[in-house]
């Protein structure tokens, strides 16, 4: 999996105490892809909240509480699954590797791994599915996330592909040389967080870059990775 992908990477559902709902927007099918990320949101009311609830805990109720790591299944290269659930008394997180995979028990794969496997599946496709089963007038319009700020990843710009890309300066006083702090062993990264005026100043210029941009700084040029911060969140 590439650093990129890690350091960016963003849930596809996230519903919060409030009401507010986080999910992928429409991506644009361009390459190279815009810098920001496309990130949508929605209200949801007190009888949605809590019939989202209602699936989560009884899902997570059907399975074992020793058993939070589903990682038996011969497939590779396919993602990891996370499901975090705070609420009802309830903090759990469990991860299911290949789970979209699954459709069969597999050989050797003990029953109640594959019956919790199941039974997340169903939870997941439900989550993806919203509107068909929320209460009536539940579930608010779709709408662009405004976070109020984001994580910065900052590294040696390297060039990929031959397509020139415009360079876009830098829009803060300080350095990028010296931005955030080491994020890897490596050393390809520096991470911070830019928030408040300096986060609209940065995404105004973000709005009109790629991920190939290079953004220049002292006549030195840097990649930077956008990952904005959801309403929990508040560093690297």
């Amino acid at each position: 999996t590439p650093i990129e992908w890690t350091y960016t990477n963003f849930p596809n559902f996230a519903l919060y105490g409030d009401g507010t709902l986080i999910l992928p927007g429409a991506q644009i099918e361009i390459y190279p892809s815009p810098a920001l990320p496309a990130i949508s949101s929605r209200m949801v009311e007190e009888a949605g909240i809590q019939a989202i609830l209602r699936e989560a805990l009884d899902a997570l109720a059907a399975i074992p509480g020793d058993l939070n790591d589903l990682g038996f299944m011969q497939i590779a290269d396919a993602p990891t699954t996370v499901i975090t659930v705070s609420a009802g008394g309830v903090d759990r997180t469990i991860r299911a590797y290949a789970l979209a995979e699954q459709i069969d028990r597999q050989e050797g794969m003990p029953v109640a791994e594959y019956r919790a496997r199941v039974r997340l599946q169903e939870m997941v496709t439900e989550l993806g599915m919203l509107e068909p089963w929320l209460p009536d007038g539940s579930l608010g319009p779709e709408a662009a996330y405004e976070a109020l700020g984001a994580r910065l990843f900052v590294g040696k710009y390297r060039k990929v592909d031959d397509l020139a890309q415009e360079a876009s300066r830098w829009p803060l006083d300080g350095a990028l040389a010296t931005f955030g702090d080491a994020e890897d062993d490596l050393g390809f990264y520096r991470c911070g967080i830019v928030g408040g005026e300096e986060w609209t100043t940065v995404r105004e210029a973000a709005s009109r870059a790629n991920q190939l941009t290079p953004w220049t700084d002292a006549g030195t040029k840097f990649s930077i990775l956008f990952r904005p911060l959801l309403p929990d969140e508040n560093g690297c």
